[in-house]
């Protein structure tokens, strides 16, 4: 079966950005203080570590390879960010991390509908799952600076926000599927 360009590169973006994701993640945690803030964004790392494995099962179905361009670019912006954490201050981390997660909603779903044009169901599961654990990552992170001044300055800058999200996936999910 062959899979579209976009799927493919989709995946391949998906499973590197992942990657990215956790490491800044990591320096996120570990500049924050507060006890319970730090322990979730470090469950919020580790889902990012599950999400690139279950990206890379699916990769590894249709013989896509790991595109070692994606994989040497984000890691690097991931540990940029990461020790970037430690200087800028908790509000630019906490706000483009829920920015960042408002997209990824959508990539999930994407490619699920990619490979359902493709009359492929196999993966609806776990890609809705992904999607939806994203959209609990923004909703954490917006939870976290919806108070903030500098919030809807930075919203009107950077589209998103108390008011503006890059998904339609309501913040409080009842029945997902």
């Amino acid at each position: 079966m062959q899979l579209q360009k976009e799927l493919i590169n989709l995946l391949q973006l998906a499973h590197s950005a992942e990657k990215a994701a956790a490491y800044a993640y990591q320096g996120h945690a570990g500049s924050v203080n507060d006890a319970g803030i730090k322990k979730t964004i470090k469950v919020i790392e580790e889902d990012e570590w599950e999400h690139r494995a279950e990206v890379l099962k699916i990769m590894n179905g249709y013989n896509i390879p790991v595109s070692k361009w994606y994989e040497f670019k984000y890691a690097f912006i991931g540990r940029l960010i990461s020790s970037s954490c430690y200087v800028i201050g908790w509000f630019m981390p906490m706000y483009f991390a829920g920015r960042l997660e408002s997209g990824n909603v959508n990539e999930y779903f994407i490619m699920k509908d990619l490979f359902n044009a493709l009359n492929i169901y196999d993966h609806d599961a776990i890609l809705t799952e992904m999607g939806l654990k994203e959209k609990e990552h923004e909703v954490f992170f917006l939870g976290q600076i919806r108070q903030h001044k500098l919030l809807p300055v930075f919203e009107k800058i950077f589209n998103w926000g108390a008011n503006k999200s890059f998904n339609t996936i309501p913040e409080e999910i009842e029945n997902p599927v």
